[in-house]
């Protein structure tokens, strides 16, 4: 077994591992030649391990400690842009400091590979897990991948690194906060051969080049228009070598979908599999990408059509507006937020609901 992706893997060894463990030994695979980082919970653990591999000799990459999330966007922007192969990692209030680099990061069309332990974002005052730092990446240009399990996380990282060289754009790796950042799984560490380090342009000290100079209308709005056109085309690419958009369970024969991104996915599927037994005709589309966003598996969907979400910008769900932009319309449950996650009875409860007409069309689960 290897892992996802275009790399050559031999058998490997399985760990008990936290999402953030998984996701610092996939780095260490990728050997990056500098890592930038601030902590902050619950993504601490990633870099807190990635410093001791580097201090122990283990990894060989320079760790630079930043005085904040800002800065350390700002030294894998500037190293990346030399030609290094980099890794950073964030969370909630952390990455809203770092938001203005990381549009220089898209922008400057430079490979980048970041963790995102998602958690609520304040006020009032919340370090626990929920999408409302992740769903405001959508609109910076990255390619965003969200890992159900420890395992995905691994996968998902590894993969990323490729991924994000191959096409010139940043990538985003997430995974719930605490309920996979702190929660330890059995993951398979592969031994993967990662190719070197690519890019499209490298600026060096000495080199006669300005980098992001001051652009007027036409240049800006065509840089612009072929980062999204990039970024829409790498569906192709993640379809054929990153193990694709999306997971399918159970749609085969389904009369109703409910579509869900991240850990919350697998007590779905549980409580899809409590309604499979009773004789209703239920399935999963899980969205292991939400940039670029899996228009076509969505538009494939049959016509009843359930978003449970872990974020919202306005009343309704952050997803479900994504999935409405794609001409489908949907009924819409908002839960987990802030931490009141919601059991595999709650969600069967509104499953249930929604399979025989009486769910609203948009219900937060408090």
């Amino acid at each position: 077994m290897q892992a996802e992706g275009d790399c050559n893997g031999a058998g490997g060894m399985k760990k008990l591992l936290t999402s953030n463990e998984a996701i610092a030994e996939a780095v260490k695979l990728a050997k990056p030649d500098v890592i930038a980082a601030y902590p902050i919970t619950p993504q601490s653990p990633i870099v807190e391990k990635l410093s001791e591999m580097v201090d122990s000799g283990e990894l060989d990459s320079r760790f630079v400690r930043v005085e904040s999330e800002h800065s350390a966007m700002g030294v894998v922007i500037g190293a990346a842009t030399a030609g290094a192969r980099v890794f950073t990692a964030t969370s909630s209030h952390g990455l809203a400091y770092m938001y203005e680099m990381c549009w220089w990061a898209a922008g400057s069309r430079l490979p980048i590979v970041m963790a995102l332990a998602a958690r609520s974002i304040g006020a009032p005052w919340n370090i626990h897990g929920d999408h409302l730092d992740l769903m405001a990446m959508r609109d910076l240009g990255w390619i965003i991948s969200v890992a159900e399990n420890a395992q995905e996380a691994f996968d998902m990282t590894l993969n990323a690194f490729m991924l994000s060289e191959e096409v010139n754009i940043p990538v985003a790796v997430a995974i719930d906060g605490f309920t996979m950042s702190h929660t330890a799984e059995v993951v398979e560490v592969r031994e993967v051969e990662i190719p070197p380090r690519k890019q499209a342009y490298r600026i060096l000290p000495g080199m006669d080049v300005a980098l992001n100079a001051v652009t007027f209308g036409e240049a800006r709005m065509t840089a612009r228009y072929d980062l999204a056109k990039d970024l829409e085309n790498s569906a192709e690419l993640i379809e054929k070598e990153y193990g694709g958009l999306v997971e399918r369970y159970r749609l085969e024969d389904a009369d109703y979908a409910v579509v869900v991104t991240g850990g919350l996915s697998g007590d779905v599927k549980d409580a899809v599999d409590m309604l499979r037994e009773e004789g209703v005709k239920m399935g999963v589309l899980r969205l292991k990408f939400i940039r670029p966003f899996p228009k076509k598996a969505v538009k494939s969907l049959p016509s009843q059509v359930l978003v449970v979400d872990r974020a919202n910008t306005d009343l309704r769900g952050t997803l479900s507006v994504e999935v409405a932009a794609c001409g489908v319309e949907n009924v819409n449950v908002v839960a987990g937020i802030g931490g009141r996650y919601p059991t595999v009875e709650e969600l069967y409860s509104c499953l249930k609901r929604f399979a025989d007409g009486k769910l609203s069309d948009v219900e937060w689960l408090i």
